[in-house]
């Protein structure tokens, strides 16, 4: 029974901690919830949370509101960064490690309009999959953490008060299977964001997904996921440099390379620069260098 108190004595400090920095990003349309990234106004949250929006207020825990407006959006991860007008605010930190399947979580955000409300699960899955608008989300953490409509863009944390994750989306005719977009892709797209207002992602010529190898791909590779190519643009880089169909992309600039958001990733940080591909075809590695073509 003391462990147990224990425990809930963490949360509620752990609680306290946090929900300071949590805010309600409200317009005309609707409402959704966001974090603090940075003292001087910049929150974090999900693009479809202010798409459309021409005026957004920030509420914060005391009870104040601030004007803000969007510095940038990113639809391919869901993600967008909004300034309000406020300073000295009580900012999160995105976590940089792993994260594990069975940790503890904690969602911190607006359902339904109930102000920083929580709910607490575990990490259910990681690098999950799931059809989008236009596109697919990829890498993406599932929870069970209890998460509903107006939890978009709020924290996902750890018990280190970690943001592990963005929560982004929920499946509506099921309980208990929510997905965040994870603190390692929020990490760079924000600081995309928040210079240049978009992400412009040079092209490389594939169409590729994230996959999960079979064991005897994990022996022979060394690691449990990689990229893999299904189909090639003719006139795309990736065709010049050498890449096939079948291929397996694992490292960029000895990088791993676990989704498509990693390449992705490789590709917008390197500014279209060449890349150093490590990839696995016939049972050997074989490294290849490709110049991406700038975004258009």
């Amino acid at each position: 029974m003391a462990s147990l108190a224990e425990l809930s004595s963490e949360l509620e400090q752990l609680v306290t901690r946090s929900a300071p920095s949590v805010v309600s990003v409200e317009h005309r349309r609707g409402h959704g919830s966001g974090f603090v990234l940075a003292q001087d106004g910049y929150v974090l949250t999900n693009s479809h949370v202010v798409a459309g929006a021409s005026e957004l207020r920030i509420g914060f825990a005391d009870g104040s509101h601030a004007r803000a407006e969007v510095k940038g959006r990113d639809s391919r991860t869901d993600l967008a960064v909004v300034r309000a007008d406020a300073s000295s605010l009580p900012s999160m930190t995105l976590a940089g490690g792993d994260v594990r399947v069975g940790q503890l979580v904690l969602a911190i955000g607006n359902p339904l309009g109930f102000q920083r409300s929580v709910s607490m699960g575990v990490v259910s899955a990681i690098d999950r999959t799931l059809p989008g608008r236009g596109h697919t989300y990829e890498g993406l953490i599932q929870t069970d953490a209890a998460i509903n409509p107006g939890n978009s863009g709020g924290p996902l944390i750890n018990a280190h008060g970690e943001v592990v994750g963005v929560n982004t989306a929920i499946v509506p005719y099921a309980q208990g299977i929510g997905f965040a977009v994870p603190a390692q892709t929020a990490e760079w797209v924000a600081a995309i964001l928040m210079r240049d207002g978009a992400v412009r992602r040079p092209v490389l010529g594939v169409y590729a997904a994230g996959t999960d190898l079979t064991t005897q791909q994990r022996r022979e590779v060394g690691r449990d996921r990689a990229v893999h190519v299904f189909r090639l643009n003719v006139e795309g880089p990736a065709k010049a440099a050498g890449i096939r169909e079948g291929d397996l992309l694992l490292e960029a600039d000895g990088k791993p390379l676990r989704t498509v958001d990693d390449l992705s990733r490789a590709m917008v940080l390197t500014e279209g620069k060449e890349l150093v591909i490590t990839l696995w075809r016939d049972g050997q590695r074989v490294s290849l260098s490709i110049t991406p073509q700038p975004a258009a």
